[in-house]
């Protein structure tokens, strides 16, 4: 049994599977007590400065925590991860490759990860078995959001970092399935929280550490995180068909329709884009703007950091001007 990591949402189960434990670099990387120092690691070993921090924080998770073994998602994630596992392949690590079809095609897609389960010394039948204890714990974070958007019990940010996790279940997904248990108890005693504005926060997760709660703390609620819950692989059935639904790695129109539920079902009034310094999907934020039907204010962050005054000064005005619009009716 090895520590596999890997760049992005893979199909967990195939490592599961391999008998080897899962972890996401990116919730390493996200959660470490000061994330601007892996930053600035990478970029004394020569990281350009116009570099993603989050492919920065990538690479030196990694290497920190001596990971030997790498998934890198070269097909429907950043555009950086092929220069990102050269280096790594450099710095004598294994490096696995998986790839989401760009057509989205469920054959193509169940042919990928066949090929993927072999490469860890699985099948994708053996894959399959994992995918249904995989599948509860899932169900149990969409009670959670549910919770979140529906009965306002839960918070924004525990929600999205529950979700988060379903990425790799923290290693154990027994152990991770009764943490989650632990938490909709807690969340079950509460009483309802006073909804004034309900946000949703699209797009990368923010590398702004105190974004949801600088936001709830200013009056709204934040419950909907669309790339967190996707995530979750919110979709049931076989895996190349729940990994063919989920949005993430297909583009901006693919996650569209899934926003403008989200906008319906949970009675949204405002959305913010969260944009990554250097990345390419920060052009979606014209698309994004034209396809929904609220207000959308986008913020762009570059290393990790607290919410800025200029970024505070924003989403105050932006808060301000949905209370007025809701106020107009």
């Amino acid at each position: 049994m090895a520590v596999i990591g890997f760049t992005s949402t893979i199909p967990v189960e195939a490592v599961i599977a391999s008998g080897n434990t899962p972890l996401d670099l990116n919730n390493i990387f996200a959660l470490d007590p000061n994330p601007a120092r892996l930053v600035a690691a990478a970029k004394m070993e020569g990281f350009p400065d116009t570099t993603c921090a989050w492919i920065c924080g990538l690479y030196s998770t990694a290497i920190e925590n001596n990971i030997d073994t790498i998934i890198g998602v070269t097909g429907g994630d950043c555009s950086e991860t092929l220069a990102l596992m050269e280096i790594l392949r450099l710095r004598g690590k294994t490096i696995i490759p998986f790839a989401y079809p760009h057509d989205r095609d469920e054959n193509t897609l169940r042919a990928e990860m066949a090929k993927f389960c072999e490469r860890l010394g699985t099948t994708i039948d053996r894959a399959e078995e994992v995918k249904h204890a995989c599948d509860e714990v899932r169900a149990k974070v969409a009670r959670l959001d549910r919770m979140l958007w529906n009965d306002n019990l839960a918070t924004g940010d525990e929600t999205r970092l529950a979700a988060l996790s379903c990425t790799d279940f923290e290693g154990d997904v027994e152990k991770y399935g009764a943490k989650i248990d632990a938490l909709i108890a807690d969340v079950s005693k509460r009483k309802p929280f006073r909804d004034i504005i309900r946000i949703g926060v699209c797009g990368v997760p923010p590398i702004v550490t105190d974004l949801y709660h600088h936001l709830e703390k200013n009056g709204c609620r934040v419950v909907f995180s669309e790339v967190e819950r996707q995530f979750s692989i919110p979709y049931g059935g076989a895996l190349a068909r729940a990994y063919s639904q989920y949005t993430y790695p297909y583009g901006i129109f693919a996650r569209i329709p899934d926003i403008n539920h989200a906008i319906q079902e949970r009675k949204l009034d405002g959305i913010i884009h969260y944009v990554q310094s250097f990345c390419f999907r920060g052009i979606e934020d014209i698309a994004l703007r034209k396809s929904v039907s609220v207000p959308v204010l986008t913020l762009q962050g570059d290393l990790p950091t607290k919410v800025t005054e200029t970024m505070e000064i924003r989403i105050e005005a932006f808060l301000d001007m949905l209370v007025r619009r809701k106020e107009r009716g």
